[in-house]
């Protein structure tokens, strides 16, 4: 099975639906001549043409709309913005148009287009670069949200959200786009909604999504050096959420820890807890907890990030508190 980078599954999910239906396109600053700002769509221009891969200025709240309207014209754009921190600035064509336009319209117009491109913090990028975004958008009805943490999962998911008939927010990561994996060469989808368990285990279940997993999945592995077994869940999709996988793991474990990007007020970690607690309350052995940012902005200096990033060291020691074992 060949192994690639997630860049390289994107740029192939890109390229086979753009083969496949030729109402794809791609637009966003820099995905043309240049390939994409992290070489995500490299060679696409070349294949299709100025038309069908669109290089655009500095103008997120216009060519969001652009895509919002060809969408409605029965096209279906890829809006790749260079980071969503980009995205504040058309999050009134996101809450406003793409979300809700099928609703307002009763129907008659569906928004069939993905927005994706680099989600949360990434390396020393200060406060306004380093946001997770995932908690705004999971939020509002009318939108799907995807976030991806391995070559397989980018590409199944983001084909099948280029084939959605809804407005789909696929979260990346700029520093995995080098992570490898094995990548079948035959078509798949993965449906949304589905969650994948990246490690089994008996004692704790760790949830967690993009950016978080490797982080889990380490916390795990330390975990494991002092006899805890984690079980380790990847959402991959936020909304719709695969709440039956997560009340299961929970029902054997008794126990649950929530490792994410984003600050802990007001985000996906509190509704995932809400859940539990709505639907597993008698069968938790200990309070469940997150491990997340300090709430406080990104500092720029990277010792100081650090102490805000989420850490397989301060998942460990949420592991060890729900297990008793601190």
């Amino acid at each position: 099975m060949p192994i690639l980078q997630i860049r390289q599954a994107i740029r192939d999910a890109m390229k086979e639906e753009m083969e496949r239906d030729e109402r794809v396109f791609l637009m966003g600053e820099e995905v043309g001549y240049y390939n994409g700002a992290y070489k995500c769509s490299e060679g696409l221009l070349d294949q299709f043409g100025a038309k069908r891969v669109i290089d655009t200025p500095i103008t997120e709240t216009g060519f969001a709309g652009i895509g919002i309207g060809a969408a409605m014209c029965g096209l279906r754009p890829i809006i790749e913005f260079m980071t969503f921190n980009f995205s504040a600035v058309a999050f009134d064509q996101i809450l406003n148009n793409a979300a809700k336009l099928r609703h307002m319209t009763h129907g008659q117009f569906g928004v069939p287009m993905v927005f994706r491109g680099p989600n949360g913090a990434a390396h020393m990028l200060g406060s306004t670069h380093s946001q997770a975004f995932e908690h705004f958008y999971a939020h509002i009805p009318g939108l799907k949200v995807v976030a991806v943490a391995t070559p397989y999962d980018a590409k199944g998911l983001l084909k099948t959200a280029i084939r959605d008939e809804n407005p789909v927010l696929f979260l990346e990561s700029e520093l995995m786009y080098s992570v490898k994996g094995e990548v079948p060469e035959e078509e798949y989808l993965i449906p949304f909604g589905q969650a994948d368990i990246k490690r089994p285990g008996d004692a704790v279940t760790v949830i967690t999504w993009g950016q978080g997993v490797p982080v889990a999945l380490k916390a795990a592995d330390l975990a494991a050096a002092e006899d805890i077994s984690c079980e380790v869940i990847d959402l991959r999709s936020l909304r719709p959420m695969d709440e039956a996988a997560i009340i299961k793991s929970v029902k054997k474990t008794n126990r649950a820890v929530i490792v994410y990007h984003g600050w802990p007020n007001g985000g996906v970690g509190g509704d995932i807890i809400a859940r539990i607690q709505e639907l597993a309350f008698d069968d938790l052995d200990a309070p469940v907890l997150r491990v997340c940012y300090e709430d406080l902005p990104m500092p720029y200096a990277e010792n100081l990030e650090n102490l805000i990033l989420p850490s397989p060291e301060r998942a460990l020691e949420a592991v060890r508190r729900v297990a008793y074992k601190r």
